[in-house]
C-alpha cells in the first residue's frame, strides 16, 4: 500500500492539532489529575470530541472522519508523549458499536461510554462467558478503564455487545487506584438491564491495541528526549554527565529500542489500512504491542536511573512516565501474551503462515 502525500499531510495536521491538549513539554495536568475522582477531565475529553478525535476511525455516514490507523496512531503517539490521562482510546473502541442516539451523544462528548470486555487476566481476547437473558445481563468484567468517569459501558457477552448504564440497578463498580493515579475497575452485573447493540466490540480490539502501542511509543520517545536533555545540563565531577561515554552508549541502546518500536507500530498501521488477511493484521499488531510495551518500560526505568537520586522522587516528572508505562504495558495484552500470539499466527504446523514481506524488526 502506497502512503500518499495527502495522508502524510493529514497525519501531520493531526499531530499539530494535538499540541494544544497534548503538550509533551508540560505534564503538569497529568500530575494534577492523579488520584482524582475520575482520573481525567471530562471537559478535556469533550474538547477531544469537538476536534473529531473520538470518531477518527468511524465512517463519515456514522459521524466520523473515515481515517485510517496511520492517522489514529499519529494522534495516539502525541497523547502518549504528554501522558494524557483521558481515556480516548477505550472510548473510541466503544463508540464503534453504539447505536443512536448514544453514538451522537458520545461523539459530541455529552456521554462517556467505555468498553468492558475482559474476563480473564491472562487473555484479554478470550471469548466472554457473560450471559444475557431477556435483556438482563449477569457476569463480571475485569480491568475496565476509568470506570468512575463512565456514564455507560459497552459490555461483551456470548450473545453480542450490550449497552449498560453505569447507574442501572444491578451494576456494581469495584474501582482500584493504579500506579499512575488512574483507576481500573471490576464491573459486577447482577440481572442488570442491557440494550443490544448492532456491532461486536471484539472486532475493534486490535485497533485499540495498536493505538495503545502508539501511545506507549510516544511515551518512550518523550521520556528519552527529556533524559537526553537532562544529561546535557547536569554536571558531576566537573563535567556535563552527558559527555561520559558510558551514558552515551546507554542512550544509544535506548534510542535503538524506540526506533524498533516505531518501525513495528508504523508497519502494523500500514498493514491495518491495507487489504491484508486477519492473521497478518493481528500478527503485526502483536509485534507492535510487544515491542512498544517493552520499549516504554525499559526506557522509562533507565530514565529514572539516569536522572540519579532526583529521579526516584515524586517531585521529578520522569516518574510519571514510568508509572503510566507500568499501567498501559499490560493493557489489551502484555508483551508475553502478544509474543505468544505472534508466534502462533506466524508459524503453524511448522509452516510460515504470515508472509515474510509483511514482517519487520
Amino acid at each position: 500500500m502506497t502512503i500518499t502525500a495527502e495522508r502524510l499531510e493529514g497525519a501531520r495536521m493531526i499531530r499539530k492539532s494535538a499540541a494544544g491538549i497534548a503538550d509533551r513539554a508540560d505534564v503538569g495536568r497529568a500530575r494534577k489529575l492523579r488520584f482524582s475522582e475520575t482520573g481525567f477531565d471530562r471537559r478535556v475529553l469533550k474538547d477531544m470530541c469537538d476536534l473529531g478525535w473520538l470518531g477518527l476511525r468511524l465512517p463519515e455516514p456514522d459521524g466520523g472522519s473515515d481515517l485510517g490507523m496511520m492517522e489514529m496512531c499519529a494522534l495516539a503517539e502525541e497523547l502518549g508523549a504528554a501522558i494524557v490521562p483521558e481515556p480516548l482510546i477505550p472510548a473510541a473502541l466503544a463508540v464503534r458499536v453504539l447505536a443512536q442516539p448514544e453514538r451522537t451523544a458520545a461523539l459530541e462528548g455529552r456521554l462517556v461510554v467505555l468498553p468492558a470486555f475482559q474476563e480473564q487476566s491472562a487473555d484479554p481476547h478470550a471469548p466472554p462467558a457473560t450471559s444475557v437473558q431477556q435483556g438482563r445481563i449477569s457476569g463480571r468484567k475485569l480491568f475496565v478503564p476509568s470506570p468512575r468517569g463512565a456514564d455507560a459501558f459497552v459490555v461483551t457477552s456470548r450473545d453480542g455487545s450490550f449497552l449498560v448504564r453505569s447507574d442501572a440497578p444491578g451494576v456494581a463498580i469495584e474501582a482500584v487506584t493504579l500506579q499512575d493515579g488512574s483507576h481500573s475497575g471490576t464491573l459486577v452485573f447482577n440481572d442488570a438491564p442491557a440494550e443490544k447493540l448492532p456491532g461486536r466490540l471484539e472486532d475493534g480490539l486490535d485497533d485499540a491495541c495498536l493505538a495503545t502501542a502508539a501511545y506507549l511509543l510516544g511515551l518512550a520517545d518523550a521520556v528519552l528526549e527529556r533524559t537526553v536533555a537532562y544529561l546535557k545540563v547536569r554536571k558531576q565531577f566537573g563535567a556535563v554527565i552527558g559527555s561520559f561515554q558510558a551514558l552515551q552508549h546507554r542512550c544509544v541502546d535506548l534510542k535503538l529500542q524506540v526506533v524498533l518500536a516505531r518501525v513495528s507500530v508504523e508497519d502494523a498501521a500500514r498493514i491495518a489500512d491495507m487489504n491484508a488477511s486477519i492473521d497478518e493484521r493481528r500478527a503485526a499488531v502483536s509485534r507492535a504491542k510487544a515491542r512498544a510495551s517493552d520499549a516504554a518500560l525499559l526506557v522509562a526505568r533507565q530514565a529514572v536511573q539516569l536522572h540519579g537520586g532526583i529521579g526516584f522522587t515524586d517531585e521529578c516528572d520522569i516518574g510519571l512516565y514510568l508509572r503510566k508505562a507500568m499501567v498501559l504495558a499490560p493493557a489489551f495484552g502484555g508483551s508475553a501474551f502478544h509474543r505468544a500470539r505472534f508466534a502462533t499466527l506466524t508459524f503453524r504446523d511448522g509452516a510460515e503462515a504470515v508472509p515474510a514481506t509483511s514482517r519487520t524488526a
